[in-house]
């Protein structure tokens, strides 16, 4: 059952555990409904003039007054949202964060080098992150992700986020993203619309990226390609192919790893999938 929660403040909440919605009231409580989860992301509203500050940033508005936030894999189970009215008052809201758990995955037969790799396949690899970090560094203001979000392709789930991964007998850090298996050379598909910051044909860990941003700094990552289809700057619309699945980097087999950020935050795309849907 949905649990409900009620703060003051004039502010609603959309939360990245379900497709769920909540409404501003007139005496101005905070309706929550569910709990934010480990992993999701929020979408909320505050009246013109407000600021919000979430995580010691202050949050992008829309002229409407939606913002968006991330929580990561092991989000505390409470976390704070300050608002500050167009008088300079504050109101911190302490909002509770539903725990998940994780399962454990053991990967066999990724290249050994990416697993232990050498000297200097560790100075490429900075490198690559690097790179990868200034790809999400931006924020826009483009409002693409209120369109929702659809599947990148269908094929069956074999990787989930957050599970902790062990590489050829050897611990490694946890999955960030969903995998689905598919065959060489599968279209791959923007799940939403935005611009191209990062087509990169062969990453050390990632093989063939491609990082797509969404506006307010909500992130889609695409690993692992065979082919790459655009280019960096490029603007495309949901639905259109933008890659095609391979298995380059630090893979087994054929499949699309879909990882999503909000900024640095490392959020999970199924609960991105639940909290904006296409609409129907």
């Amino acid at each position: 059952m949905s649990k409900s929660y009620v703060f003051s403040g004039y502010i609603f909440l959309m939360l990245g555990c379900t497709s769920c919605m909540a409404e501003m009231v007139a005496d101005g409580r905070l309706d929550i409904s569910p709990a934010l989860e480990q992993g999701g992301l929020a979408m909320g509203s505050v009246p013109s003039g407000y600021r919000v500050q979430y995580a010691g940033k202050s949050l992008k508005i829309s002229p409407n007054g939606t913002f968006i936030f991330g929580l990561g894999r092991d989000a505390p189970n409470r976390v704070t949202l300050s608002v500050v009215n167009n008088l300079g008052i504050k109101t911190e809201h302490q909002l509770p964060v539903a725990a998940r758990e994780y399962n454990i995955q053991s990967v066999k037969g990724v290249p050994q080098r990416t697993v232990e790799p050498s000297k200097s396949d560790a100075v490429r690899i900075r490198q690559d992150s690097a790179l990868v970090k200034k790809s999400r560094r931006g924020s826009s203001a483009n409002l693409d992700f209120l369109g929702g979000f659809i599947k990148p392709l269908d094929g069956p789930i074999t990787g989930v986020y957050g599970s902790q991964r062990i590489y050829n007998g050897i611990p490694g850090s946890p999955h960030y993203g969903v995998d689905y298996a598919a065959p060489t050379g599968t279209l791959v598909l923007a799940p939403a619309s935005g611009k191209i910051t990062l087509a990169h044909p062969d990453l050390f860990y990632s093989g063939g990226t491609i990082i797509m941003e969404h506006g307010f700094g909500l992130t889609s990552s695409f690993l692992h390609l065979s082919e790459i289809l655009v280019s960096v700057g490029q603007r495309v619309e949901q639905g259109t192919a933008i890659a095609r699945v391979g298995a380059t980097g630090r893979a087994t087999g054929p499949h699309l790893d879909w990882r999503m950020n909000w900024l640095n935050v490392r959020v999970d795309p199924q609960l991105v999938m639940r909290a904006l849907p296409v609409a129907p």
